[in-house]
C-alpha cells in the first residue's frame, strides 16, 4: 500500500491530537471538530497528558479508531501509520484499537460532554463541522451515562424509543425529546451535548427546546410532527444494553504467546489473582479480561517481529475465542503500562509511584504540620490525615442496639467483640466539620454490625447530613483514626462488662504493639502463645504476677518509645524489660513452652497504584462501573455515585441528588473490593462522602477543587423551570416551518419523507460572524400546553417583512409563501421599521417559560438576531 509516509508535526503544548485517514494520507482535524467522527473513515487519536492533576509519570495514548462503515483500505492505512508513529515516538506509549459504538473508558474520556457519529463517505471536500450552517434536517440518538454519544438516525418516528434521547436538529432550532423512561440525569447529560451542539455547529445562535412531557409541549410536538409526520402506534420498548459487571470483569485469564516453528502457540499460564512475576521480558502475553477487553504486554527484549504482530494476534485470538468483532484491545509495553493493566495484578513493583507519599514507612519520616495540611489538600490526601487528631471526640459502643457512651477516660479501649462510633469534629478554615468512624470489630455479630449502621444514620440526621461517614475494620484502621487516640488505640479480645457478654478476661494476655508514631500505632491483643511473636515488633506479656515488655531484636527506638507510652493504659503494673534471646523461664512458661515464630511482619498492600474514579450504577443487581480516566472535578455530578478507589481506601461520593443511593453505596464499595481482579483486602476502609462536605483527603486527590462550585451552578430543573421571557419566539419558528423549504444541497441524506416542511436557515454566514463567536442571545424553551399552535394555521407574508438575502438570487419555487417573483420589493424589510411573517388569525400572544443566558431573563430568537424583529407582546 502506498502511504504518504510523512508523519504530521505534533504540537508539543497540546494534550490531544486527531487525525482523520483520508485518500491514504493523515489529514488533522481541527480542535472545533474534536468529537465528531465520520462512519466511514478510520482516525488517529494522540494523548500526551500535560495536566498537572497526575501525581506520577503517565504514558501517553495512542489510539486506532473504526468507523463502522470503514474499508479495508483504510484500516490497513490506520495500522500502517500506527506503526509508524510507534517507531517515531517511542515504546512508552500504550496502544487502543477502538470500534465505533464500543469505545474504551480511556478514549471517551477525552471529549466532553460526548461525541458525534456522523454520516458520511470520503468527499475530498470533507468537512467536520460547518459552524452557522443552518440548512441541516437530522435526527441524533443521544444514549450513554457518564459517556454520552450521538448517532445520526433515520429522520422518522421509527427511530424512537421509550428509554433514549433523541435530538432533531432544524438548523435554527434543536428539540431535545426525552424518552419517558430516561432518568434525570441522562435528560441534563443530553442537555449538555445538545447545548455543545448549539455553541460549536450554530456558533450559539440556534434556539433549544425540551420535550420532557410531550402533553406539556404541545407547540414543540407539532414542530417535530411537521417535519416527522404524525406518528402512529405506541413507542417501542428497547432491552437495556447488557454491560459486563464487576463479579465478569474480575475473570482474567494470562497467556504466553510465542511461536514454535510456523506455528503460534497461545498457552494458558494463570487466572486471578495474577502476580507480575510471571511476565518476563523475553516474552510477549495476551490478558484476557472475560472477553471485555484484550491486552497484550511486550516485554522489552522481546523480538521486533512479535511487537508489530501484536494487533493481528490479538484480533486472531479474539476470532479465535469468538468475542464480538468490536471487543477492545489495548497494547502495553514492559515499563509503559497502564494503570487499567497494573491494577490487574496483586502487587506491581519497579514503578516510581511506589514510592510516593503514604508508601508504607513514609509517615514516619514525616512531621505533622496543621497548617500545610489544610492549605495543602493534596498533601493531607497522601497522608490520609485531615488534621493532627486534636479535634473534639464523642464515642459510643453498640449495645443491645443502642449507642451507649464510652467514658473519655477510656476512649481508644476498644473490644474486638464490639462495634463503635467514633465522632471527630475539627475545623478547617473557619468551618466546622465531621467525621464519623464506624468501627466493627473482628468478632462483632452480623445483629451488632446492621445496629452500628443504624444508629450512624440516626446520627447523620441529628448532624443534617454533614457526616463524613468511614466504615473501619479492626486492623485496618486509618492514620486519621490512630491519631486521634495519640497512639494509644488499645483493641481487646473481651473486655468484661463492657460488651455485655459478661465473660471474664484470661490471667495471662499478650499484646502486639505496631507502630513508631501517633498516627501509626496500634496495640492488639494475640493469642497468649510462642508463635504470636515477631522479632521486627514489641509485645507485652501480662500474668497475674507478672508483666513483661519484650523488645525484638529488629524493633527501632522510635518503636520502644511508643511501647512505653502505650503498655500504660493496658496495665499498672511494674513492668520488667526483656530482650529477645534474653527471656526469663518464666516468660517462656506462661506462653506455653518455645515455638517458632516469624522474624518480620508481613508487609502491607503496595500503595504505589495511580488513584481511579469510576461512576457506578446497576443492572440486574449488580455492580457496573464506568472509569473516568483524568478526572476532574467537573466529572462530578449531583445526580452521581462516585468511586474513587485510592488503594489504600475507597471512597463513595454521594451527590445531593442521589440521596437515595445512600444504602448501596457502601454495599457497592464492598463488591468492588470483594470482585477486584487484584484479590483486594476487605478490610480496606471505605469513606462515604456527601457533596459539599468532602474533606480535604478526598479533595486532595483532584486538581484544584473549587469548594464554591456547585453553589451558583443551575441543576437539569432549575433549568426547564425557566422564567417567562419571549413569547413569540416558537410562533416564528413554526411561521419559518410553514413558509420556507430545505435548501437543495442537504440532498436525500439528510432530509426524510416531509421535508417539504423542515425549517430553511439563512444562507451561510459571513466569515465576519463566525469570528464574532457565540450570540449570547440564546435559550431554552420549554412550552406548555396551548388551545391552538401556528403551525396548523395558514400562515401569510406581510408587505415589508423579509430580509434581502431571503429574497434575493431565489428561483421563484423556492420563494416563501405569498411573495410575487414579479414583485419581491413588496415583501422587502425596511430596516427602520419591525416586522416579520406572522400567522393570520393569531393577533394575540402565547406566553411562554423561556431560560435566557442574559440576567434580564429575556432573549432575542436566534433566527432573526441579525435583523430587525418585532416586540413581543
Amino acid at each position: 500500500m502506498d502511504i504518504k509516509k510523512d508523519l504530521p508535526a505534533i504540537d508539543s503544548h497540546r494534550d490531544l491530537h486527531i487525525w482523520i485517514i483520508e485518500n491514504l494520507k493523515m489529514v488533522p482535524v481541527p480542535e472545533r471538530a474534536y468529537g465528531n467522527f465520520f462512519e466511514e473513515h478510520c482516525y488517529i487519536i494522540l494523548h500526551v497528558p500535560h495536566s498537572p492533576k497526575t501525581t506520577q509519570e503517565v504514558s501517553s495514548n495512542l489510539h486506532y479508531w473504526i468507523g463502522k462503515e470503514a474499508g479495508a483500505e483504510a484500516q490497513e492505512a490506520t495500522d500502517a501509520f500506527m506503526q509508524l508513529l510507534e517507531e517515531a515516538l517511542g515504546d512508552r506509549m500504550v496502544q487502543h484499537r477502538e470500534a465505533q459504538g464500543h469505545e474504551s473508558d480511556c478514549f471517551h474520556s477525552y471529549f466532553h460532554p460526548g461525541v458525534i457519529y456522523r454520516k458520511g463517505g470520503p468527499e475530498s471536500d470533507l468537512k467536520h463541522v460547518e459552524t452557522n450552517m443552518y440548512n441541516i434536517q437530522r435526527l441524533l440518538h443521544i444514549i450513554g451515562r457518564k459517556h454520552v454519544s450521538a448517532t445520526e438516525v433515520e429522520l422518522s418516528w421509527n427511530s424512537f424509543n421509550k428509554s433514549d434521547i433523541f435530538l432533531l436538529d432544524l438548523g435554527k432550532v434543536m428539540i431535545q425529546w426525552n424518552g419517558p423512561e430516561t432518568s434525570i440525569s441522562e435528560k441534563s447529560r443530553g442537555l449538555a451535548l445538545t447545548c455543545s451542539l448549539r455553541d460549536r455547529e450554530r456558533g450559539g445562535r440556534a434556539q433549544i427546546g425540551v420535550v420532557d412531557d410531550e402533553a406539556e409541549a404541545s407547540d414543540l410536538m407539532q414542530i417535530m410532527e411537521a417535519v416527522l409526520g404524525c406518528r402512529g402506534g405506541s413507542l417501542r420498548t428497547t432491552v437495556p444494553k447488557k454491560s459486563i459487571n464487576q463479579r465478569q470483569k474480575a475473570n482474567v485469564r494470562l497467556y504466553h504467546v510465542y511461536e514454535r516453528g510456523t506455528d503460534l502457540v497461545v498457552q494458558e499460564l494463570a487466572t486471578h489473582p495474577l502476580t507480575q512475576d510471571l511476565l518476563q521480558e523475553k516474552d510477549c502475553y495476551i490478558l484476557d479480561q472475560c472477553g471485555f477487553k484484550i491486552y497484550v504486554w511486550r516485554g522489552s527484549r522481546s523480538g521486533l517481529q512479535e511487537k508489530k504482530a501484536a494487533f493481528s494476534r490479538a484480533v486472531g485470538f479474539i476470532r479465535a475465542k469468538g468475542y464480538p468483532t468490536y471487543t477492545s484491545v489495548e497494547v502495553v509495553n514492559e515499563g509503559a503500562e497502564s494503570v487499567a493493566f497494573k491494577q490487574l495484578f496483586r502487587t506491581w513493583c519497579g514503578d516510581p509511584g511506589c514510592k510516593k507519599p503514604g508508601g508504607p514507612g513514609k509517615l514516619t519520616q514525616v512531621k505533622l504540620d496543621v497548617g500545610k495540611l489544610h492549605s495543602q489538600p493534596e498533601l493531607a490526601a497522601q497522608l490520609r490525615m485531615v488534621d493532627d487528631g486534636s479535634g473534639k471526640v464523642e464515642m459510643w459502643c453498640i449495645q443491645n442496639r443502642a449507642r451507649q457512651p464510652v467514658d473519655p477516660r477510656h476512649h481508644g479501649q476498644l473490644s474486638s467483640g464490639s462495634c463503635y462510633l467514633v465522632l471527630y469534629t475539627y475545623q478547617k478554615l473557619g468551618r466546622v466539620q465531621y467525621i464519623l468512624y464506624l468501627w466493627q470489630g473482628h468478632q462483632a455479630t452480623a445483629d451488632e454490625t446492621k445496629a452500628l449502621i443504624y444508629n450512624a444514620e440516626e446520627l447523620d440526621l441529628m448532624y443534617q447530613g454533614a457526616l463524613v461517614q468511614v466504615h473501619v475494620t479492626m486492623g485496618s484502621e486509618p492514620p486519621h483514626f490512630l491519631a486521634i487516640f495519640q497512639g494509644q488505640l488499645v483493641v481487646f479480645e473481651e473486655i468484661t462488662g463492657n460488651n455485655g457478654k459478661g465473660q471474664s478476661a484470661p490471667a495471662t494476655r499478650l499484646f502486639h504493639v505496631q507502630g513508631t508514631e501517633s498516627h501509626n500505632t496500634r496495640t492488639l491483643e494475640v493469642p497468649a502463645r510462642a508463635s504470636s511473636l515477631i522479632s521486627s515488633d514489641i509485645f507485652l506479656l501480662v500474668t497475674a504476677d507478672a508483666c513483661y515488655l519484650w523488645f525484638g531484636k529488629g524493633c527501632n527506638g522510635d518503636q520502644r518509645e511508643m511501647a512505653r507510652m502505650v503498655v500504660t493504659v493496658i496495665s499498672g503494673n511494674n513492668k520488667e524489660t526483656v530482650l529477645e534471646g534474653q527471656e526469663p523461664p518464666h516468660f517462656w512458661e506462661v506462653l506455653g513452652g518455645r515455638a517458632p515464630y516469624p522474624s518480620k511482619r508481613l508487609p502491607g498492600e503496595a500503595s504505589g497504584f495511580q488513584p481511579r474514579l469510576f461512576e457506578c450504577s446497576s443492572q440486574m443487581g449488580c455492580l457496573v462501573l464506568t472509569e473516568v480516566v483524568f478526572f476532574g472535578q467537573e466529572d462530578l455530578d449531583k445526580y452521581d455515585v462516585i468511586l474513587l478507589d485510592t488503594w489504600q481506601e475507597v471512597f463513595l461520593w454521594l451527590g445531593e441528588a442521589a440521596g437515595e443511593w445512600k444504602e448501596e453505596a457502601v454495599a457497592w464499595g464492598r463488591e468492588y473490593l470483594k470482585t477486584h481482579p487484584a484479590g483486594r483486602s476487605l478490610a480496606t476502609p471505605i469513606v462515604l462522602v456527601k457533596q459539599g462536605h468532602e474533606p480535604a483527603t478526598f479533595t486532595g486527590w483532584f486538581f484544584a477543587w473549587d469548594p464554591y462550585k456547585w453553589m451558583n451552578k443551575q441543576s437539569y430543573e432549575e433549568v426547564m423551570e425557566g422564567s417567562l421571557g419571549s413569547g413569540c419566539a416558537i410562533s416564528e419558528v413554526t411561521a419559518e416551518v410553514n413558509n420556507f423549504q430545505p435548501s437543495q444541497r442537504l440532498g436525500n441524506r439528510r432530509t426524510g419523507p416531509l421535508a417539504r416542511l423542515a425549517l430553511k436557515g439563512s444562507q451561510d454566514s459571513s466569515q465576519k460572524e463566525l469570528e464574532q463567536g457565540p450570540n449570547m442571545n440564546t435559550g431554552i424553551a420549554s412550552t406548555r400546553p396551548t388551545a391552538s399552535s401556528c403551525v396548523s394555521d395558514t400562515c401569510m407574508v406581510v408587505s415589508g417583512s423579509l430580509p434581502r438575502e431571503r429574497l434575493m438570487h431565489q428561483a421563484a419555487a423556492d420563494l416563501p409563501q405569498g411573495v410575487d417573483p414579479a414583485r419581491k420589493e413588496i415583501s422587502l424589510g425596511n430596516p427602520r421599521k419591525s416586522s416579520t411573517a406572522w400567522p393570520s388569525g393569531s393577533s394575540s400572544r402565547r406566553k411562554r417559560s423561556w431560560v435566557s443566558s442574559e440576567p434580564s431573563g429575556k432573549l432575542l430568537p436566534p433566527c432573526w438576531s441579525s435583523h430587525p424583529h418585532p416586540p413581543c407582546q
